[in-house]
């Protein structure tokens, strides 16, 4: 069989006529019934037999059927990913990245960006580290934004900057309301606990261990953004990346850095045998400079 002659089988065995397999294939009836009748000849059996105006499946075509239908979706599989590739020349950044990458730093990186490129279009999928790297070896997507992401075999890297974890916390919850604070000055302080929440999330559980600190947490949560609700509403502090302290900064919220610092790289994830696209490779630069300026304390 033809690949023609696969699409017309296929498409008037599930819609069962040929009036509404020409609709589906946006061709004419005559159309589809003269692939059908040299289908037919070329495999020497029926595929129909006509009862009262219907086209019922002969125990052939039933036989048949599963096979094609494979072949049916591989076909569609093809197109779709043509149709992805197409799109990619035209301009599509389609990335997954940590949701506490959405509160500002990306923001700010795509409207940079669509200042100089206004028609590239955008994917954007937010999810947490496993899950995104997830998405980048099934080839959801063509980059992913990840905070502090280990080092995996297949999958190359772009340094995108660093950044470190702070202690989002009420007004006047400290004396003073510092600016920075040990894990010590932690250890009498309601701590929202974000311990799943991956990387980030082991960097300062490890650095609690190593000082051998005993945090209250009666409150556990896994996203960031709920932690920092709960620090908005005078529930206690969390300990949280530093671009999203920014993005949920109040008057009745301060930031304090952690003494000594507790940084991290944000890096950006590609797979080895998935060239980048160059749109893709663009926008890393413009995310690079939001990083730096974040960090700076640039607006």
């Amino acid at each position: 069989m033809r690949l023609r002659h696969i699409e017309v089988f296929h498409a008037i065995y599930t819609t069962g006529s040929i009036t509404n397999a020409a609709k589906l294939l946006y061709v004419s009836q005559p159309s589809v019934s003269k692939v059908l009748a040299h289908a037919e000849l070329q495999l020497g059996f029926k595929l129909f037999k006509r009862t009262k105006g219907k086209l019922i499946p002969t125990s052939e075509a039933n036989m048949l059927f599963s096979e094609v239908d494979k072949i049916y979706k591989q076909i569609h599989s093809i197109r779709k990913m043509s149709e992805n590739i197409q799109h990619s020349a035209d301009g599509i950044v389609n990335i997954a990245f940590s949701p506490a990458l959405g509160f500002q730093l990306l923001p700010k990186a795509i409207a940079s960006f669509r200042k100089k490129h206004p028609k590239v279009k955008f994917k954007l999928q937010t999810l947490h580290n496993d899950e995104a790297l997830q998405t980048l070896v099934e080839h959801k997507c063509d980059l992913a934004i990840l905070y502090s992401s280990p080092t995996m075999p297949g999958v190359n890297e772009y340094e995108l900057g660093e950044s470190e974890m702070v202690v989002l916390y009420p007004e006047d919850y400290f004396n003073d309301n510092p600016n920075t604070l040990s894990v010590d000055e932690l250890a009498d302080s309601e701590l929202i606990g974000i311990w799943d929440s991956g990387p980030l999330g082991d960097l300062v559980w490890n650095r609690l261990l190593d000082s051998d600190v005993e945090v209250q947490s009666t409150l556990q949560v896994d996203t960031y953004y709920i932690a920092a609700n709960l620090v908005s509403q005078g529930l206690g502090c969390c300990t949280i990346d530093k671009f999203t302290a920014l993005g949920n900064l109040s008057p009745k919220v301060n930031m304090a850095s952690f003494e000594p610092p507790l940084s991290f790289q944000l890096k950006g994830l590609y797979l080895d045998n998935k060239p980048l696209p160059k749109i893709c490779e663009d926008f890393i630069d413009f995310v690079k400079v939001e990083v730096n300026q974040m960090q700076a304390g640039i607006d």
